[in-house]
């Protein structure tokens, strides 16, 4: 067998350059936020975008989207999955460049917001209050990341990426209305997650301005896609079954 390494010429194929974009989502006030940065150079110089850079030669698509995470939040482990790449053509002013998207999600009390070197500012938005336009093609990849993030809320177990280590029922019934966007009924959903087994009682109670509510945990249990599929079941059960939410009813 011939050894054609020597003569193989890379010059001789085009290299468009890769970035990853990581669009990091967190629970706050109770309602899904997005955050962005405001770019402080060309292209797009003053214009909001996803966070994200150039993959270095060094490393893996996902340790670049850590590293970005970690540079625009503090974070160093969060919930991080692919969720495409993107590559048409004129995409970028700069040159050709094909991006790979990630998804991450964070409890907010983890945060600590700090803009990169490229960056003049970095903030959370609520996702109906989106500067428009995005850098680059940034409304496209924000949209299909919201659109699969609330399809992951049918088979997974999503929402565990948006909350503390320990937390109250009412602070995971809010992460599923922001993920469902609506509101569900307090006692369905309680039912609903007590017949999962998903989740255990953990040492200590809540703090604050309201009455002190039993902390929990998530358990071995919350590791398999068991039992996730709130949204599917709402299509197949009535709103007043207990497998299901009902978003008429408050308590």
């Amino acid at each position: 067998m011939n050894d054609e390494s020597s003569t193989y010429d890379p010059s001789q194929f085009d290299r468009p350059s890769v970035t990853v974009d990581v669009v990091i989502f967190t629970l706050r006030e109770k309602t899904l936020h997005v955050l962005l940065i405001r770019r402080g150079a060309w292209p797009f110089a003053g214009q909001w975008a996803i966070p994200g850079g150039f993959v270095r030669m060094d490393e893996s698509l996902e340790d670049a989207a850590r590293r970005e995470l970690r540079e625009e939040t503090g974070v160093d482990e969060g919930r991080l999955e692919q969720l495409r790449s993107f590559g048409d053509v004129g995409r970028d002013p700069r040159m050709r460049i094909i991006t790979v998207a990630y998804t991450a999600l964070i409890s907010s009390e983890q945060v600590t917001l700090e803009a990169s070197t490229d960056a003049a500012d970095a903030k959370w938005f609520a996702l109906d209050e989106i500067p428009k336009p995005l850098a680059f093609d940034h409304d496209v990849i924000l949209n299909v990341a919201s659109s699969r993030l609330r399809e992951r809320l049918q088979n997974s177990n999503i929402a565990q990426g948006l909350l503390p280590e320990r937390f109250t029922l009412t602070q995971m019934q809010e992460v599923y209305e922001a993920l469902l966007g609506r509101a569900v009924d307090k006692r369905n959903f309680r039912k609903w997650v007590a017949s999962l087994g998903i989740v255990s009682e953990a040492e200590g109670r809540s703090t604050g301005r309201h009455r002190p509510a039993q902390l929990f945990q998530f358990n071995e249990a919350a590791a398999s896609n068991r039992g996730f599929l709130w949204a599917s079941r709402s299509r197949s059960k009535g709103a007043g079954d207990p497998e299901g939410p009902d978003p008429e009813e408050e308590d």
